[in-house]
């Protein structure tokens, strides 16, 4: 592959993995907003500031799409009331979601908000990105139970849509 094959390759993958990243810093900021009780705006500061660009703690990372990242994190606290209960009634009975991990209740509700907001975002994508998140964080069972909880609300929709 020469040099202008390889750029014009990765100026096509770009948005995609800059919408990747931006999930990943968005539940990043969500974990975060949820265990140190930071605000929106402090939060929204510092992860502009410091961690949306390819170097981050020391840490290179892939760019990450600024806006998308804002409109996730904007939309799980805008929405929350309506994406808890959806996530909560898609987790087993008896794992409610004041007993999932903070991570696991920070992907949940970030993937839930794109599959209820984002329509225009298919939601086998939504479930995918959100799965490999997991797996960022998580090793054990974590990933299936994102795929389950995720594909269950998606179906909720779908038959919602196909009924109303």
């Amino acid at each position: 592959m020469t040099g202008d094959d390889e750029r014009r390759e990765d100026s096509q993958s770009r948005p995609a993995n800059q919408r990747g990243a931006a999930r990943l810093a968005a539940v990043q900021a969500l974990y975060q907003m949820d265990i140190g009780g930071v605000s929106v705006e402090e939060t929204l500061a510092q992860f502009m500031s410091h961690r949306l660009g390819p170097e981050a703690d020391g840490d290179e990372y892939r760019p990450a799409d600024a806006d998308f990242f804002r409109q996730i994190v904007n939309g799980v606290i805008k929405h929350q009331l309506d994406i808890d209960p959806r996530v909560n009634a898609a987790l087993a009975r008896d794992w409610p979601m004041t007993r999932v991990d903070a991570t696991l209740r920070a992907i949940l509700r970030a993937g839930a908000f794109e599959l209820l907001r984002r329509r225009d975002i298919p939601s086998r994508v939504v479930i995918t990105e959100y799965v490999d998140v997991a797996k960022a964080f998580h090793e054990n069972e974590v990933p299936g139970v994102v795929n389950a909880v995720l594909d269950a609300i998606a179906r909720e929709i779908a038959a919602e849509e196909a009924n109303g």
